[in-house]
């Protein structure tokens, strides 16, 4: 008995120490989590800050200082480029080494390595897609320019320095709480940064769709229910700009592909939201005589935050603005004589192309008449707590076959055809630091368009301004020579016709400088009206944003970086103006119950503005989702013939110019539908939708409480997102926000002698959520406010807040 107690005795404590110590499912090793010494609680930050620190590094050549301000905001004070690249690697570590590391090992496809078998399939997903190919061959680009190798080099030099320098005690939380430990930086996860952008960007694709749709109903049919040309547009480059250049000749288009079969995929529909504005004005329309600047990129929100603010200051470099974590340089932001910034354009860069395999093993498929060989890339994916997978790709001249079978119990595997090669923009070799360290170096207009001509992907309007007041806007990138319309639909693999048939020349992308409205602005609509010789897509974002936009930069005057502010906050909706006079009407108020007439007065009292307590852009926005469904749904919701529904604008254009359509009969009843009938039952809907899961009429109907607007953690860690913010603002206005995607970093820059940026971000520079600057912008940015950027001069600038400083030396 007694050694039975002692082995017990011996048994229980080890069982225990093994327990705590070790990683199950989700849960952290508990004994590491909660060690005094080592774990979270070695997260927590004091809001006291060392006023000076010393550090020696030895990677640097000279010395360098960096002073942080009071929103801990890094301004780099360094003697060359080498200096102020790697001090930009060692502070953004400092601020966000777990956030680098975790977008990066998602981009390659390497999360397997953290979480387990639970991630295999995105892992798969990544490496299939070409994103670990496409980096390397972006890297190759970048480390063939000297500039960009010397950025690339130095920052991940710097990043490295900050790694080495950790004790455990001091990993972020994160690593404590999925048990694993950073690894070297290297110049590839800087490259792989860049490719994840490109993804997101890319907006889903929509050719499968297109291919379906084309085959159930006709040619003539999707060229009624989705035109090339929108209904109601507003396009970047002003309607009239004339082209002056003489263009390339068109590729010359196949016969037609109706033949294409896309099987029963359920793929991913672009994505409203994904989205951004800008704008520029003339010094003919500002107070101050100069331009005025302002850029909010709109993108999935999160915390840490998208972007790291800072500024970098070397010789022939004076720059400010927001930077990308893992990626050297800054992003958009202004200098001493310019300012710029970058909405998407929605380039149709990413094809599909039906392959035809000679047989199973996929060794050749056929191409110009004849066999060609493929070839395969062996993708190694480490698995915690299992066996490592060898995944086999296969390649064609196009590029990754990205499935060969259709994947099981993974949604994002739904975007992609079985059997079918992806051709992506963001597998070419390219440089895209280049044009950055141009930008952040640039002096006038010439610099801008050299800068912008070293650029690939993701396409971007590249917005400008300078002291020199000039102004202009440009939908750049490298876009393939299409024949028209080509990638709407799935395309033939076996056609060389259908291959992209060179590039558009860098200097024909569609441009305007000082146009003679005294504005530029983009957002995400059109790039140009149906003059440009080029096709670059066939659909972009809907035009109310830019519309909006628009409207209010013409009848605008003595502009100062105020108005402009408030104007970013506007939350008017050009879509309500369009269709309310159309389907207000039709409401058969006879018919209505008490909720619902006081909801239809409400609505017919409505500014149009998605104010955070209108009841009324609660009961619009159920209301008009519920008629595009009433009209779309039967036709275009198939069992086994995946389709989407028209856009927008055609709706619109259906409702208010074609009452009587066809498209408004529901085909699965007998009876006959009219747009009166679908308007009715949409509004009731909405109203009774909002009765049941809010209650009666009331406070609980505001829009803010609907849209529930927050900031996630990055991860989805529960705790460490943002609290739900009552705000304003929906898809289709300039304050384009959603539950969680919205304005990532709203800049507004005013040019002249001396320039003034004003900016905010919704979270903090720190990405450590035991930190006080974790999230301390939220409520400035929330509330629709504006930080002044300090903008130094030189490290012994007052004007700036400075907090605390850290001395860089060699030695």
């Amino acid at each position: 008995m007694n050694k039975i107690k002692a082995l017990i005795c011996i048994i229980i404590p080890i069982s225990l120490a093994f327990a705590f110590n070790t990683k199950f499912g989700d849960t952290p090793p508990l004994l590491k989590f909660l060690n005094p010494f080592t774990g979270f609680w070695q997260n927590a930050e004091p809001f006291s800050i060392n006023a000076k620190t010393k550090l020696v590094l030895k990677g640097t050549l000279k010395d360098v200082n960096i002073a942080f301000d009071d929103r801990m905001i890094p301004h780099i004070f360094a003697q060359n480029d080498h200096d102020v690249y790697y001090a930009q690697g060692y502070v953004t570590a400092m601020h966000r080494l777990w956030q680098m590391d975790f977008q990066t090992r998602y981009a390659a496809g390497r999360l397997s390595e953290v979480v387990g078998k639970k991630a295999i399939e995105l892992d798969k997903y990544q490496r299939r897609m070409g994103m670990v190919f496409g980096a390397e061959n972006s890297l190759e680009g970048m480390m063939a320019d000297p500039h960009s190798k010397e950025m690339i080099l130095a920052y991940t030099a710097g990043i490295n320095a900050y790694i080495h320098s950790l004790s455990r005690s001091k990993y972020p939380v994160e690593y404590k709480i999925l048990d694993f430990k950073p690894e070297d930086w290297t110049p590839i996860k800087c490259a792989l940064l860049l490719k994840q952008m490109s993804a997101v960007l890319a907006m889903g694709s929509d050719e499968f769709y297109m291919t379906n749709i084309r085959k159930h109903f006709g040619t003539e049919v999707v060229k009624n229910l989705f035109p090339d040309y929108p209904f109601k547009e507003d396009p970047i480059i002003p309607v009239g700009t004339k082209w002056d250049f003489k263009p390339l000749p068109i590729p010359e288009a196949p016969a037609s592909a109706s033949e294409i079969i896309t099987g029963d995929i359920q793929t991913k529909q672009k994505e409203e939201g994904i989205g951004s504005n800008n704008w520029a004005l003339s010094g003919a329309k500002t107070a101050s005589g100069f331009p005025i600047l302002a850029n909010d990129p709109h993108l999935d929100l999160s915390l840490p935050s998208i972007w790291y603010q800072i500024q970098l200051h070397a010789p022939g470099l004076n720059a400010y603005g927001v930077s990308l974590p893992g990626a050297p340089g800054i992003i958009i932001g202004f200098n001493q004589q310019i300012a710029w910034g970058v909405t998407n354009v929605a380039a149709d860069v990413l094809d599909f192309y039906q392959v035809k395999f000679k047989d199973d093993s996929h060794k050749s498929y056929w191409y110009n008449n004849q066999w060609k060989n493929t070839s395969t890339r062996l993708e190694k994916i480490v698995i915690r707590g299992a066996s490592t997978v060898i995944d086999t790709v296969v390649y064609t001249h196009h590029g990754p076959v990205v499935y060969l079978q259709k994947a099981t119990n993974f949604s994002k595997a739904n975007n992609v055809p079985v059997g079918n090669a992806l051709r992506w923009i963001a597998h070419e070799k390219s440089n895209e630091l280049k044009t950055f360290y141009l930008l952040n170096r640039g002096k006038n207009y010439a610099d801008y368009r050299k800068a912008l001509s070293y650029y690939t992907a993701p396409a971007q309007n590249f917005i400008f301004a300078s002291a020199d007041n000039d102004i202009a806007i440009t939908a750049n990138g490298k876009f393939p020579l299409k024949w028209k319309d080509q990638g709407k639909f799935i395309l033939d693999g076996s056609d060389p016709k259908n291959d992209w048939q060179g590039w558009i020349p860098a200097d024909q992308n569609p441009t305007v400088k000082n146009p003679a409205r005294n504005f530029v602005s983009s957002a995400n609509q059109s790039s140009t009206d149906q003059t440009y010789p080029y096709y670059i897509n066939w659909e972009f974002s809907p035009y109310e944003r830019g519309k909006r936009i628009n409207d209010r930069l013409t009848s605008m005057t003595k502009a100062t970086a105020d108005s402009i502010r408030n104007m970013q906050m506007d939350t008017y909706s050009i879509f309500a103006q369009n269709i309310l006079p159309a389907i207000l009407p039709l409401v058969d108020n006879s018919k209505l119950n008490a909720t619902q007439k006081e909801s239809l007065t409400m609505v017919s009292k409505w500014n149009r503005f998605y104010d955070a307590n209108a009841i009324a852009a609660s009961v619009f926005d159920i209301w008009t989702k519920r008629l595009l469904f009433n009209i779309w749904d039967d036709d275009f919701t198939i069992a086994g013939i995946p389709m989407r529904y028209p856009s927008r604008d055609r709706t619109v254009q259906l409702i208010t110019q074609e009452p009587n359509s066809k498209w408004f009969d529901n085909v699965n009843t007998p009876a006959k539908e009219t747009l009166t009938d679908l308007v009715n039952e949409a509004f009731k809907y909405s109203c009774d939708s909002l009765e049941r899961k809010y209650g009666p009429i009331g406070k609980s109907w505001e829009w803010a409480n609907l849209k529930h607007s927050n900031v996630p953690h990055l991860a989805k860690i529960p705790g460490f997102g943002s609290k739900t913010l009552m705000i304003g603002g929906s898809k289709s206005t300039i304050d384009a926000l959603s539950e969680s995607n919205g304005p990532s970093w709203r800049m507004v820059v005013e040019l002249g002698k001396t320039p003034k940026g004003h900016g905010v971000y919704p979270g903090g520079q720190s990405g450590n959520p035991g930190s006080p600057f974790y999230d301390n912008m939220i409520d400035t940015w929330a509330n629709g406010k504006l930080y002044d950027l300090f903008f130094m001069k030189s490290e012994t600038d007052t004007a700036a807040k400075i907090i605390s400083e850290l001395k860089i030396s060699k030695k």
